[in-house]
């Protein structure tokens, strides 16, 4: 099944969350949502992987249309990826359905509008 929308997750080393929107803007992301949080991992997992693990991470949740999420991760490895300060991960997850988005301009002289939601009217008791 394809979808229409992907969300792509990028979890890095707190204060380049900035980093990876512009990477992310390049390849036609609008904007993200960043989460604060904390990494766990054991110290054979540092070690493993060769990778120093810092306790406060930014997660940042880019919703983008399926055919750019590919070029996306590209640059988001390339930019923020484990070889970097940034020390990110990257991944996606296919998006069921979407409510609440806008279409940039030039999109929406095109494709039709939207139908409204029905609106449930309460029923006097």
């Amino acid at each position: 099944m394809k979808y229409a929308y992907e969300t792509i997750f990028c979890i890095v080393n707190s204060g380049y969350s900035e980093a990876v929107m512009d990477a992310a803007k390049k390849f036609g992301a609008r904007g993200g949502t960043v989460l604060n949080a904390r990494g766990t991992a054991s110290k054979d997992a540092e070690k493993f992987f060769g990778i120093t693990v810092q306790p406060e991470k930014e997660i940042v949740m880019i919703l983008v249309p399926s055919n750019c999420k590919d070029d996306i991760l590209h640059a988001l490895y390339k930019e923020v990826g484990l070889d970097t300060p940034g020390q990110g991960i990257a991944f996606s997850m296919p998006v069921d359905s979407v409510v609440g988005l806008s279409q940039p301009e030039e999109v929406k002289k095109d494709e039709p509008k939207p139908t409204e939601p029905k609106k449930i009217e309460k029923k006097e008791e």
